[in-house]
C-alpha cells in the first residue's frame, strides 16, 4: 500500500467550473464559487458540513442545502466523488482523476487517499453468480499518525 503524497488531481479551475455550469443551465452563483474554491486543491475530503462551517467563514448567509447542492451538482459534471466511508458524514473527494482507495482514521475521522494494487483482487465466477462488477471500494481503518502521536512521515 503507497499513500499519495501531496501530489493532488487538480479539480477543474473554478472559472472553467463555471463555463460547464453555464453549459448545463446551472447558474453560477457566489455560493458556488465558494464551494468550488474551497475544493480547488483540497485533499482533506471534507464533509459537506465541514465545507458548510468553512464557506460561512466567507459568506454567512450560505445555507447547508446550497453546499449539499453544489456538491451533488459537481458530482453530476464528474468533478468530485461523493463518499460514504462510515463516519457519519457524506465526505467529498475532489481527486476523481485517478484510481485510488482510502484510509480512514477511527480517532479523528480523516480520510486519506491510498494507491493499492488491485490487480490480484478477484472474485470467481461462481460467487459473483452473473453480477457484472463495475467498481471496487476498499477502505482501510486504523489510527493516524497525528492521533497516534506518531511523526508524520
Amino acid at each position: 500500500m503507497t499513500i499519495i503524497g501531496d501530489k493532488v488531481s487538480p479539480m477543474t479551475s473554478v472559472e472553467e467550473l463555471a463555463e460547464r455550469f453555464r453549459a448545463r443551465g446551472l447558474r453560477v452563483t457566489p455560493q458556488r464559487q465558494v464551494v468550488c474554491r474551497l475544493l480547488e486543491g483540497n485533499r482533506e475530503h471534507p464533509t459537506v458540513e465541514a465545507l458548510h462551517e468553512a464557506a460561512r467563514a466567507e459568506m454567512p448567509t450560505i445555507s447547508l442545502k446550497t453546499v449539499y447542492q453544489t456538491v451533488h451538482d459537481l458530482e453530476g459534471l464528474g468533478e468530485v466523488s461523493l463518499l460514504d466511508v462510515g463516519t457519519g458524514s457524506v465526505r467529498v473527494d475532489p481527486n476523481v482523476e485517478r484510481a485510488h482507495q482510502h484510509v480512514i482514521c477511527t480517532e479523528c475521522g480523516s480520510v486519506r487517499d491510498v494507491l493499492v494494487d488491485l490487480a490480484d483482487l478477484r472474485i470467481t465466477d461462481r460467487e459473483r453468480q452473473g453480477f457484472a462488477v463495475t467498481d471496487v471500494q476498499v477502505h482501510f481503518r486504523g489510527v493516524c499518525a497525528e492521533c497516534a502521536g506518531a511523526p508524520v512521515s
